[in-house]
């Protein structure tokens, strides 16, 4: 099976195109001008929420605003001392993670991560997308951290942040570098990623499987090209991730199809589809997240939703406070990934319906820590005297 196979058993569906005149919003103007945040996602670039002053851009009458560059993405050295982040979160799965990057080149306007660069003095809006950061000693950091006496594996999650296979990591490869380690230590890990560009370390992926040590997971958000594009502008293209999950299941790599976020009446109409799509693809598991808006993402995905779809605008954000106790986000644990209320419950049974019918999560994969083998570094370590 192709990817023009796939393309075929499953061409995009357009939704109706917006209709500008429907809403009060039609004319609604935005911070930053469309050709200098071209091929991005945030409409805006409002300050972080730790700044003592704001800046908005404006036209003093001299047409001064034209002559400000496009948004270019740059990346700086993150100096990190450590790697791997802890947390103690008892409504996910995994209590350790690492981030190769800061910040995300890939866009997707409701992103949850988008808060994280405030504590940066930068702004979660077009900052987020196009000042990165990355870690390239995060390899050598790792395994200090998992040669460090007193540690005890557990599997790594990849990807729950910020896209570890985003564009900047085709030339920099610190993710690459960071798997090369984990293999070495044979230690599990979980990855979760927008990008076809994971296939290229499929190499190292299929080894660690072979030995229960490495998973998959691909978020497929819509099937309609266009819906993406402009959600998550320089992520891969739907056909470009269902073709990534054919050719990992086919390397014997457990993968998993992430339905994330589910928007309503954006793209919940879509979750069937996609599942279809992903269990003919190959995948076996499947998972779903409601759209979540915590801090600044409510207003950065609020303008994108007034820009894109004005005439869907109140009916998605009644649905969104219908599913989160009639807030626009509610952080409880729990029911932050899933939502409350009787149309979080209908999407739930309908995923869990249409993964029945196809077979998917019949057996989770479990990933194992039996073969870790302590990596022999003595960075930082007291020699022995003898």
């Amino acid at each position: 099976m192709s990817s023009a196979s796939l393309a075929r058993r499953y061409p995009p569906v357009t939704p109706p195109p917006a209709s500008a005149a429907a809403s009060p919003f039609a004319e609604i103007e935005v911070a930053i001008d469309h050709e200098r945040r071209r091929g991005r996602g945030a409409q805006s670039n409002v300050s972080g929420r730790y700044e003592t002053e704001a800046r908005t851009a404006f036209d003093d009458g001299w047409q001064s605003l034209d002559d400000l560059p496009p948004f270019k993405t740059t990346v700086a050295v993150d100096a990190a001392r450590k790697v791997i982040t802890r947390n103690d979160s008892p409504d996910i799965s995994f209590d350790r993670s690492i981030n190769p990057y800061r910040g995300c080149e890939h866009g997707c306007v409701y992103c949850f991560a988008r808060p994280t660069h405030a504590y940066l003095g930068l702004s979660p809006g077009l900052d987020f997308e196009s000042k990165l950061f990355a870690k390239p000693d995060a390899p050598a950091l790792l395994e200090k951290e998992l040669a460090a006496e007193g540690y005890e594996p557990k599997m790594i999650a990849i990807g729950t942040n910020t896209d570890p296979y985003q564009p900047i990591e085709r030339d920099r490869k610190i993710m690459r570098g960071i798997l090369e380690v984990l293999e070495r230590a044979s230690h599990p890990v979980g990855i979760v990623t927008k990008s076809a560009l994971v296939t290229r370390d499929i190499d190292i992926l299929a080894r660690m499987a072979k030995r229960n040590l490495a998973k998959v997971a691909i978020s497929v958000t819509s099937l309609d090209s266009r819906l993406a594009r402009s959600m998550e502008p320089r992520a891969s293209t739907p056909m470009r991730r269902l073709e990534a999950l054919r050719k990992l299941s086919e390397a014997g790599i457990p993968t998993t199809v992430m339905v994330a976020p589910v928007i309503p009446a954006l793209n919940d109409c879509e979750i069937e589809r996609i599942l279809d799509a992903a269990a003919y693809a190959g995948v076996r598991e499947a998972n779903y997240v409601l759209l979540r808006l915590p801090r600044e993402v409510r207003d950065l995905f609020r303008e994108w939703l007034m820009a894109s779809y004005p005439d869907r605008y109140r009916h998605v954000f009644t649905l969104i406070r219908d599913m989160r106790n009639g807030r626009d986000y509610d952080s409880q644990w729990g029911t932050r990934m899933k939502g409350a209320g009787p149309i979080a419950w209908m999407i739930g049974r309908r995923f869990e319906i249409a993964c029945e019918k196809l077979g998917l999560n019949k057996k989770r994969s479990k990933l194992t820590m039996d073969h870790f083998a302590k990596p022999k570094c003595n960075s930082g370590q007291q020699l022995s005297l003898f």
